[in-house]
């Protein structure tokens, strides 16, 4: 009869706070350190966080990427260019229009003049151009009934927002002098709008992504100081990273978006983090073990968990070094930075809180919903579902996997596009849409930059005037064509308003034919001239060009490591390539999310938006890393509580069936975290923020319900004993406690 050695449960308070059978992974070490110098730790993490924020915010200052100068590509050489040698004024448009008369009449002169004459003495403005000047011929609409009236901003254009109200107020009083007419602005004044709802939005997903995270952290403890804890460290570890980013920033700059990717990241690592920790102490401690045996279990168990977990998603976030671009760089950093603080701090001033606490921990109960929390972690809901899967591993894995195979098909057709000014916030665009409508084909701009020893030359002025006929021969780009020249007469800018919208075919086509059919024989022939194309097209053209070289390096190096990591950590060639299988499936069911929802247009009025063009180039990369990242945590923390039954004597099925139960809890507690601070960031205006939310929301959703509660079992029941398979040739690989249980007397079991 075969025969198997399992161990005894201990009994209560049996666990060992002292001697050989005492854990000793690092997890435990750390936590037995910060128990036994709680002030140490409590104060000192305080201590280094505040020192740290205040340092790196209001002593260096964080250091911003000036993008002119690291863009990709062609365009990012003509940016550069500009940036350099060309300091060109920002610029604000009036647009003045009447349903009934046309610019030849008096009237609408005698009101545009009045617009010139308002906004020329102002202090802010250099220079206004009159429509009805012989060569501004293209400010007058088709129609007639539609002129712009163009101005330069005073001083550098990096100033230019903090002078342009003054415009504004202006054309507003000019509207209400003239109301038979339309009168509005656009330009400098409309970035500036734009720019402090991006910053607004920020602030509103902090202020309601901390009420809502504490009131989901209550009903998943039962009690206002366990609820705390989690939130207590998201914050310190979202505070913490800030001021180590900026102080970071100075040697590498950081984009002005990573405050939103660090809120998110800290708030989610760092509330699962201690979930995972402090969930597992309840459970030791309602088991009848005592505080100091309890919080050891959760160090050797849990805390292990964290570090595992932690040290996958900092490798995932380190593939974004890959793609060569400041911007994916500095979130790279930022998320590094958030989840290794988030880490260390679950694994050091947490024990040394919850040794303070102990069963206080407990305070402050929340009446009814304590009642309906079980400290055993078993779920309710799960616990029948897995039932039932574990019955009926095929039809679960068919069903499942059928579903999320459908929800990620869409995302072949996933389209990256540079979100154009029609994904702005329409009440930002009133005066935008109106000159779209009466000047088509100017929307969408390409800028042609000349260097030369003097773009003022004979030779150079011909190229252009020929780069002229040919653009407006090609059919694909329009009049007002202008010239802009700098002081020192070595750059020249030639501005072409082209068809289409910036990130669609049409602007491709043109981008084509610019750069290939036009450029070579026209300013392609001067010697010693470097001309480049620049503009929204060519922007994301290039960007698109270097990610197609960038991301097989990334996916490759994220998949690669996290195999090993996995591998490393349990000992199992099939754990470990499932792993990493199950988390593609979880992104690509996230992809085809962005594509039903951002190219399709499902849900778009919920959402508040109406045209995207395409998925922000940015995302599928970054979303590629961090839901790889955090889709481990969960992964790690099951995984680990099967090998552990598994390790103390458990079947197969009984080691799944207990893992996942036990887990249960905690995991999905940690998913609504999670997914309702992302949702937050869904619902906000910027496009970039709802993209990111709705699939980091999608993805995390999926993979804690789908992937961890049917896949996960499924297969782990169909493969058995299979599940544990290691070579041969890999047996030298470290063996890695999971769990350093009591030493009590082995016994056999049939």
């Amino acid at each position: 009869m075969k025969t198997r050695i399992i161990q005894n449960e201990p009994e209560p308070d049996a666990t060992p706070t002292a001697g050989p059978d005492r854990s000793t992974n690092i997890a435990a070490r750390m936590a037995r350190w910060s128990a036994h110098h709680r002030k140490i730790a409590i104060f000192g993490w305080l201590g280094c966080v505040i020192a740290v924020f205040a340092i790196g915010n209001f002593v260096v200052g964080q250091k911003l990427i000036v993008f002119e100068t690291s863009g990709p590509g062609e365009s990012g050489r003509a940016n550069e260019i500009i940036y350099n040698d060309f300091k060109q004024p920002a610029g604000e448009s009036v647009l003045v229009q009447s349903e009934t008369l046309t610019a030849s009449d008096p009237a609408f002169r005698a009101t545009v003049q009045a617009v010139i004459a308002g906004v020329s003495n102002l202090d802010a403005v250099a220079k206004v151009e009159s429509p009805f000047d012989t060569e501004n011929s293209g400010l007058v609409s088709d129609d007639r009934k539609s002129v712009l009236v163009p101005m330069e901003i005073k001083g550098l254009s990096d100033d230019a927002a903090d002078k342009i109200d003054p415009v504004v107020a202006r054309v507003k009083e000019l509207q209400n002098a003239h109301p038979e007419f339309t009168i509005g602005s656009f330009g400098e004044s409309t970035g500036k709008e734009v720019n402090a709802a991006f910053f607004d939005d920020l602030k509103k997903a902090g202020l309601y992504s901390i009420p809502l995270t504490l009131i989901i952290l209550l009903v998943a403890f039962g009690a206002l100081v366990a609820a705390g804890i989690p939130l207590l460290l998201g914050l310190t570890a979202v505070l913490g990273a800030m001021g180590l980013v900026a102080i970071i920033s100075q040697v590498l700059p950081m984009s002005d978006a990573v405050a939103a990717i660090i809120l998110l990241i800290g708030l989610a690592v760092g509330v699962d983090y201690t979930m995972f920790y402090l969930k597992r102490e309840r459970e030791e401690r309602a088991a009848g073990r005592s505080e100091e045996a309890a919080l050891e279990a959760a160090a050797a168990t849990s805390g292990r968990s964290v570090l595992i977990s932690g040290l996958t998603v900092l490798v995932a976030m380190a593939g974004m070094f890959f793609t060569r671009d400041a911007g994916f760089i500095s979130f790279g950093i930022a998320t590094m930075t958030v989840v290794a603080v988030a880490m260390l701090g679950s694994l050091t001033v947490l024990p040394a809180l919850l040794s303070k606490l102990g069963d206080n921990v407990d305070r402050l109960r929340v009446p009814f919903v304590h009642r309906l929390r079980r400290d055993d972690g078993e779920g309710r809901i799960w616990g029948a579902i897995i039932d039932r899967v574990l019955r009926h591993p095929i039809v679960s894995v068919v069903l499942a996997g059928g579903l999320l195979v459908a929800i990620a098909f869409p995302a072949y057709q996933l389209k990256t596009a540079q979100p154009s000014i029609d994904t702005y916030p329409q009440k930002f665009l009133v005066t935008y849409n109106r000159l779209k409508a009466a000047f088509p084909g100017t929307e969408n701009t390409a800028q042609v930059v000349i260097k030369a020893t003097n773009v003022d030359s004979t030779a150079v002025n011909e190229a252009i005037g020929q780069l002229r006929w040919r653009a407006l021969d090609s059919g694909v780009m329009n009049e007002p064509i202008d010239v802009d020249v700098n002081a020192a007469k070595t750059v020249a800018v030639v501005n072409i308003p082209t068809e289409g919208n910036g990130s669609d075919a049409t602007s491709e086509q043109a981008l084509a034919t610019l750069r290939n059919e036009i450029i070579p024989p026209t300013l392609g022939t001067l010697t010693g001239a470097e001309v480049a194309v620049t503009g929204n097209a060519a922007y994301a053209k290039d960007f698109a060009d270097q990610m197609k070289t960038a991301i097989p390096l990334v996916f490759g190096f994220v998949l690669l490591f996290a195999f090993v990591l996995m591998l490393v950590s349990f000992r199992s060639i099939v754990i470990a390539t499932k792993a990493v299988l199950l988390n593609l499936l979880s992104v690509a069911a996230a992809y085809g999310v962005l594509v039903l929802v951002f190219q399709h247009g499902w849900g778009k009025g919920l959402l508040g938006f109406e045209f995207t063009g395409g998925i922000d180039p940015f995302l599928p990369i970054l979303l590629f890393v961090i839901l790889f990242g955090l889709s481990m945590d969960y992964h790690v923390f099951i995984l680990s509580r099967i090998r552990e039954g598994y390790d103390r004597g458990m079947g197969t099925d009984a080691a799944i069936a207990h893992g996942i139960k036990s887990t249960a809890g905690v995991v999905t507690s940690a998913a609504i975290v999670m997914v309702g601070v992302f949702c937050i960031f869904g619902a906000l205006q910027a496009m970039i923020f709802k993209q990111f939310g709705v699939g980091l929301a999608a993805a995390i959703l999926i993979d804690a319900t789908i992937i961890r509660g049917i896949l996960l079992p499924a297969s782990m029941k169909l493969l058995g004993e299979w599940n544990w398979y290691l070579p041969k040739w890999l047996e030298w690989l470290p063996r890695l406690e999971h769990e350093k249980q009591s030493a009590a007397p082995p016994v056999l079991a049939p």
